[in-house]
């Protein structure tokens, strides 16, 4: 075993987030961090690599071992190039380097040095870093970034390519177990190839946070947080499935049997305090007084039982029995709660491009570019990082305003009067990280045009998992990604729009939130125009295919 984690009690202020939480990572092991949004995933990281160390419990490495993880700020790399941020954190390579460049000159006849010289020369060797540099190149080009981009200081770098850099350092740190953070946000299909591919051949213990399906098809164990503890389920996402059906539904049959036994148990206690207040014998009044006391007790103890969070997929869900499916969607955890579109529209084109054409300076982006759109059409654009999906959604924005963008090189894009077009941004507006969640949410409706109440404000916070009364005043920038992605799709939907362009709408959501949001999609009766790496996602939504290349 190279870790065990048994936390008692973690608590961030008044809110305690793990309660006996356990769970252990073989060497070589693949393993995921499932969880709804806000149950501490990011946190038990921090944990574990020692930056938080308020807590109840013990965390215990095997003695000798080296952890690893991605880092989420590099204030601190100055001038220091993507590629050399890379090699100073190889193991003992700033140390065999500087002995490999500089004893030559010093050693002399020096015999010690002469011995420290040549074992230098055999482990740089052993390690392979006499090709390291042009292996690291070769990996940071699968997730494009060239040479130049690495030569150059990190912080010239956008927030995507830090993170990139930080998953090749993660690749060639030869550590004993690595701990990434959703490594798959923001990544082409290429590259997500890549990291997948990685992930299969690398020959020692990994923890990803990630709900990414395809991620998850190759992980050997799938670790669930909730309720402040963590699940284990051993093999996939598929396996996860199964096993998840099979212990959520004992577990709400069990949750029935103590909800029955509260019930029978307050009904003894009105019994027994009935019963004592009819009696007149003294022996029978403290007898039925010991009954209603031991009654009391037992129920003091079945109320302290918490109702579980209970979800299973769809697909499980269909399948259970008459009497596990009315439970379930009696007792199922709460999901967000998207408003239909309000029925079919008559049929017609909404939106055209016919033979178009974009490009910066005089290279074209893609090969001309033809399509249309009409209620209930799906098509999905699909092209590396940089090929003109980010590109062609502005200039067909562009487009139904009225204007033509300076990308714009020859074609034509033709829109209905009637459209009513929304985005699903990646990156959400800066004007709204300034305000408080229930002033965004107004501003969001003020800006379609669109009434809202404070009653309704508080509705939407809470049919998008947002607590009503105490998270209408965070601060927007304050919220988690997934919080922020909910906050997205409320803000899609705003207008009730007829066609929606989606770009990674899966990024930061959990699996349930996920499929949600498929489900509602799935009876939308507008067109869609979406990008996703998520061939889950792309399976279930479907639709025409139009890949992005020169």
């Amino acid at each position: 075993m190279l870790l065990s984690i048994d936390i008692e009690k973690k608590s961030i202020g008044a809110k305690e987030l793990f309660a006996h939480l356990n769970f252990s990572v073989e060497a070589n092991e693949k393993s995921a961090i499932i969880g709804r949004n806000g149950v501490g995933k990011t946190t038990l990281f921090r944990l574990l690599t020692g930056e938080d160390k308020d807590f109840e419990g013990d965390i215990s490495f095997k003695r000798g071992i080296r952890i690893t993880d991605t880092k989420q700020e590099h204030h601190d790399s100055g001038e220091l190039s993507a590629l050399d941020y890379i090699m100073e954190n190889l193991p003992d390579y700033r140390k065999l380097k500087h002995v490999i460049d500089t004893y030559p000159d010093t050693m002399g006849d020096d015999m010690e040095k002469i011995e420290t010289y040549t074992a230098a020369l055999e482990h740089f060797s052993s390690l392979g870093y006499y090709t390291i540099e042009t292996d690291v190149l070769l990996s940071l080009a699968t997730y494009q970034i060239n040479e130049d981009k690495a030569r150059m200081p990190m912080h010239r770098l956008s927030g995507g390519q830090k993170r990139f850099v930080e998953l090749v350092r993660i690749e060639h740190a030869d550590a004993d177990i690595a701990l990434i953070d959703e490594p798959t946000n923001h990544m082409d299909y290429i590259a997500k190839e890549a990291f997948i591919e990685w992930l299969k051949s690398v020959k020692h213990a990994v923890v990803v946070i990630s709900h990414d399906r395809d991620v998850l098809r190759y992980v050997d164990k799938i670790i669930e947080m909730k309720d402040g503890g963590a699940l284990t389920f051993r093999g996939n996402y598929d396996d996860y499935l199964k096993q998840n059906a099979v212990s959520t539904t004992t577990k709400m049959h069990d949750y029935e049997v103590t909800s029955r036994q509260i019930v029978n148990t307050r009904a003894k206690i009105v019994q027994f305090r009935r019963l004592k207040e009819k009696s007149r014998d003294p022996d029978t009044i403290k007898q039925f007084k010991r009954r209603e006391t031991q009654a009391m007790a037992e129920l003091e103890q079945l109320e302290k039982i918490e109702k579980p969070s209970f979800w299973i997929d769809r697909e499980s869900a269909a399948g259970l029995r008459k009497g596990a499916s009315e439970n379930y969607e009696k007792y199922k955890a709460k999901n967000i709660s998207i408003h239909k579109s309000e029925g079919k529209e008559d049929a017609r084109e909404l939106l055209r491009a016919e033979e178009l054409t974009l490009s910066y300076g005089d290279t074209p982006l893609f090969a001309p570019l033809s399509f249309q759109l009409g209620h209930g059409d799906r098509l999905q654009l699909v092209g590396r990082n940089g090929a003109g999906k980010t590109t062609l959604v502005r200039a067909i924005l562009a487009a139904v305003s009225g204007k033509r963008a300076e990308t714009w090189r020859s074609g034509s894009i033709f829109s209905d009067p009637k459209l009513r077009m929304s985005i699903y941004d990646q990156e959400i507006n800066p004007a709204l990280l300034a305000m408080t969640l229930s002033d965004a949410i107004e501003h969001i409706y003020a800006e379609q045009k669109a009434s809202i109440t404070g009653e309704k404000v508080k509705q939407l916070m809470s049919n998008y998992l947002f607590n009503p009364h105490t998270d209408g005043d965070m601060p927007v920038r304050l919220l988690s990604g997934g919080q922020k992605a909910r906050l997205q799709i409320m803000r899609m939907l705003a207008n009730n729009p007829n066609l929606l362009i989606l770009d990674e709408p899966t990024n930061h959501l959990d699996l349930p939130s996920i499929e949600e949001l498929e489900n509602a999609l799935g009876d939308y009766h507008g067109a869609l125009l979406y990008v996703s790496h998520d061939s889950y996602f792309a399976k279930r939504i479907g639709g025409d295919t139009i890949t992005l290349a020169p």
